[in-house]
This record gives C-alpha cells, structure tokens and sequence, in this order.
C-alpha cells in the first residue's frame, strides 16, 4: 500500500495534513480530531471526506517524513445505521 500525503505549513513545517492518497484514491481531511507526538513520531487522528476515521503516523525521525496509515475506522455510515434503527425502534417498528 503506498501512502502520499500533503501537509498544511504554518507556523511550523508540515504542520497537520490535509490531503492524503492510498493507492491512488484521493482523501481530503475534513478535521483533525487529536493529535500527539512521540520521540519520534507525530499521530493525526482524522476525519476524512469519507467520513471514516485515519490515524496517521509521521516519522519524524528522518530527514524525509516518512508516513504510515496506522488505522482505520468506518464513520458515518456505521452511526447513520444505529440512528435509523434507534429512530425505527422508537417508531414502533421493528
């Protein structure tokens, strides 16, 4: 799997990202949800376009970041499920 990713630049170099790719398949960043560092490594907790959740690592102990999809979570569509069957439940559907 090859992972590109494009950065916002503010105060600092590749600050947050925006735009990520997977094999070809573009996703934008619609919010970061959390981020942290380690010795060597910044994690972005992300929200894309998808609306499934990515947790992206960058080294940060290398010249050239290095980046890595460390997870992945289906979004929106899980919670537009449970919604529908909480609201149909209430409804008095079954």
């Amino acid at each position: 799997m090859k992972l590109q990713v494009e950065c916002y630049s503010g105060y600092k170099a590749e600050e947050r990202p925006v735009v990520f790719r997977i094999d070809g398949h573009e996703y934008r960043v619609e919010e970061v949800l959390d981020q942290w560092y380690g010795p060597a490594d910044a994690w972005f907790k992300v929200r894309a376009h998808d609306c499934n959740l990515y947790i992206l690592r960058r080294r940060t102990c290398v010249p050239h970041s290095e980046w890595d999809l460390v997870s992945f979570r289906p979004g929106c569509r899980i919670a537009a499920a449970v919604r529908v069957t909480f609201v149909s439940n209430r409804l008095g559907y079954e």
